[in-house]
């Protein structure tokens, strides 16, 4: 199994960014996504969260700012990021909580992240 995230890039504030993030391999379902980011020198933050259904939290710091959303196969989750601002800079990563194939236990698989800078 393979969670994988793409979409990071320098950006200017007030601009938009779309995160991608995978999960692939031997999958029987996937359950909630997450993406998380961590800034230098700072801890590591919950930043948006998807369930199966399509329920989603945010952390208060960028509601109506980002969307989180999933595909119908349920294995890729969107962060479309608006209205950016420097401290949205951070290293953001993905993890998804996921019951392999022939399994019952769930386990979370992290992505290894992309850097998304916004900076003039």
């Amino acid at each position: 199994v393979r969670v994988a995230e793409s979409g990071g890039s320098l950006v200017q504030p007030g601009g938009s960014l779309r995160l991608s993030c995978t999960a692939s391999g031997d999958i029987r379902f996937v359950f909630d996504m997450s993406w998380y980011r961590q800034a230098p020198g700072k801890q590591r933050e919950l930043v948006a969260k998807i369930t199966p259904d399509g329920s989603t939290t945010y952390v208060d710091s960028v509601k109506g700012r980002f969307t989180i959303s999933r595909d119908s196969d349920e294995k890729i989750s969107y962060l479309q990021m608006n209205n950016l601002e420097p401290e949205d800079t951070a290293l953001y990563s993905c993890a998804a909580q996921i019951r392999k194939m022939g399994k019952f236990d769930i386990s979370t698989f992290w992505g290894q992240g992309t850097q998304v800078t916004v900076a003039t």
